[in-house]
């Protein structure tokens, strides 16, 4: 997906006209961005995706003929020589099940419609970066499931490069404590140092926020 200067070609996919229309006024005045299509049901997202070469579909979840999930699935992952695409889903809903089945479905971002409208210039750039973005909305709900199925295993090579502070830090945001008041109490330090620590460790990771943060700390069992 990396077209040098070329602009991020962008497919809108959702059954609301009113919807696509609102997310095309915000991505036409968008540096590097370019929207190649509406459609409005799951079926025209994977065909029109692909005759358009898009990089990015921002994808609802419930549409007719063919769901999101399942138009995700087939969008994501190479098939009969095609690149996969990167899906960003873009719905109201921050229901567990949903999150979670948007990324085991390929989705390399979840973003609420009434919530992250303000992050979804930032979402396609990472997209075409070949890198994440979830709402904070839904990082409790992803951590609970790395939780049930276990996690992943911690990198120790990775690790190393965190101090205790930093760990004790992530374990925190890991754990469900977002603010950084809230861990700053926790551990009983200020909350400069946990600002300061927060940044060391997304540099030292090279994170772009502290959601993917928490999500780090929860798949390594920090």
């Amino acid at each position: 997906m990396n077209r040098g200067a070329e602009r991020i070609r962008v497919l809108i996919a959702d059954d609301n006209r009113a919807v696509r229309r609102g997310l095309r006024l915000q991505l036409e005045g968008a540096p590097g961005i370019q929207v190649v299509g509406e459609v409005s049901n799951g079926v025209d997202a994977v065909h029109v995706a692909r005759a358009e070469r898009a990089d990015v579909v921002l994808m609802d979840i419930q549409m007719p003929q063919l769901s999101g999930l399942s138009a995700t699935r087939l969008l994501a992952r190479p098939d009969d020589g095609r690149a996969p695409i990167a899906v960003i889903v873009m719905t109201s809903f921050a229901i567990d099940g949903y999150v979670s089945e948007a990324l085991d479905s390929g989705a390399v971002g979840y973003l609420l419609k009434s919530h992250d409208s303000d992050q979804l210039v930032g979402a396609i750039y990472a997209a075409a970066r070949g890198e994440a973005l979830v709402s904070s909305r839904v990082t409790a709900p992803l951590i609970r499931e790395f939780v049930r199925r276990g996690g992943g295993s911690e990198d120790p090579e990775v690790s190393a490069l965190l101090t205790s502070a930093e760990r004790r830090v992530i374990s925190a945001l890991a754990g469900g404590i977002t603010s950084n008041e809230g861990i700053a109490e926790t551990l009983q330090v200020s909350v400069h140092t946990v600002r300061s620590q927060l940044h060391s460790a997304l540099k030292k990771l090279d994170l772009a926020d502290r959601t993917q943060l928490a999500l780090w700390g929860a798949r390594n069992r920090v």
